[in-house]
């Protein structure tokens, strides 16, 4: 099973429309409307998964409010385990979402996302984890980091290859000196790290992707990182080889980029896991061409998310008929 471990949150994204190219608010009596999205890093990487055909679970509280029963639909409905079945009283944690051109930008209230104890997340992973991706809030509070490496760890003791996308966010953060201590925990467990090049800057803007890359090749058990470019495409690498691909563009204007790294990075497990590649030591050996194949797979996935409003992942046959008729 893939097992993903983080937030799930309700996305309120403002309405828009688009005139002459740019992205224009949609007013209603003057009041611009914010539509509830079922989101959240690692919830929409649990869904996705499932549409691409994989036994996928997801290790987050659900609250019992009205909004908790909008999160558990999407994942009803994609077949995901929800792998703690007993829901909470806190309120269902709130993103507001704005954009800066297509690009997305949020400003969160948190609240049942926290709602856990290391021991119940652990009580609750399943035996037979073949794949433990972790990220998004994670490593933000110190409590909370604790608890999900605690998880990880007991993961990668039952033979789970670790990956982790971290979705860097410094303004959620009040000392990012103490967070990228908390962060040097969760990567030098994990064997896959899927950054953007956001988070790289943000990590040290002082560093080339290059450079960035060779030091987290360097951890632990790091064997592969792959680095989302937004509309420049993607880059992977391991110790002895790289690749690079562009994205698949969105065929119909009116979406927008909300979930596209998280689709991406539940591509990019998915045509893993078809290559035999999911254990630990099996993703140092990919060669440049199968890296390259590995992006091409998770760059269409991404694109047909874009082709909506919010984060709507495809199912495994769109992305199939795509890549065949590329062929």
């Amino acid at each position: 099973m893939f097992v993903v471990g983080g937030e799930s949150l309700i996305d309120l994204v403002p309405e828009t429309t688009e005139v002459e190219g740019r992205r224009t608010p949609v007013l209603r009596d003057g009041v611009q409307y914010l539509g509830p999205h079922a989101g959240g890093s690692p919830y929409n990487c649990a869904i996705a998964l499932a549409k691409l055909g994989n036994d996928s679970g997801f290790l987050c509280p659900i609250s019992t409010d009205a909004f908790g029963d909008m999160l558990l639909g999407p994942l009803k409905a994609a077949g995901v385990h929800q792998l703690l079945g007993e829901r909470v009283r806190e309120p269902s944690t709130l993103a507001v979402v704005s954009f800066e051109g297509q690009n997305a930008r949020y400003r969160f209230y948190r609240e049942a996302d926290r709602a856990f104890t290391a021991a119940g997340l652990v009580a609750a992973l399943p035996q037979g984890v073949e794949v433990f991706q972790v990220g998004g809030f994670c490593p933000i509070l110190p409590e909370d980091a604790a608890a999900w490496i605690t998880v990880a760890e007991a993961a990668l003791q039952r033979g789970a290859l670790i990956s982790i996308d971290p979705n860097v966010r410094p303004f959620l953060v009040d000392d990012f000196t103490t967070y990228k201590a908390r962060l040097d925990r969760f990567l030098d467990l994990a064997h896959l790290i899927k950054v953007s090049d956001e988070d790289l800057r943000s990590l040290d803007a002082r560093k080339s992707i290059e450079q960035h890359a060779e030091e987290l090749l360097r951890r632990p058990n790091c064997e592969l990182v792959v680095v989302t470019l937004g509309e420049h495409g993607s880059r992977a690498f391991t110790k002895s080889a790289r690749a690079e691909a562009g994205i698949f563009a969105a065929r119909t204007p009116g979406g927008d980029t909300v979930g596209a790294g998280d689709s991406l990075m539940a591509g990019v497990l998915t045509t893993l896991g078809d290559r035999g590649a999911l254990k630990p030591g099996a993703l140092e050996g990919l060669g440049a061409d199968e890296l390259a194949g590995i992006l091409r797979f998770g760059a269409v996935v991404a694109g047909l998310n874009c082709e909506h409003k919010g984060c709507v992942p495809p199912t495994r046959a769109e992305v199939d008929t795509i890549l065949n008729a590329a062929d």
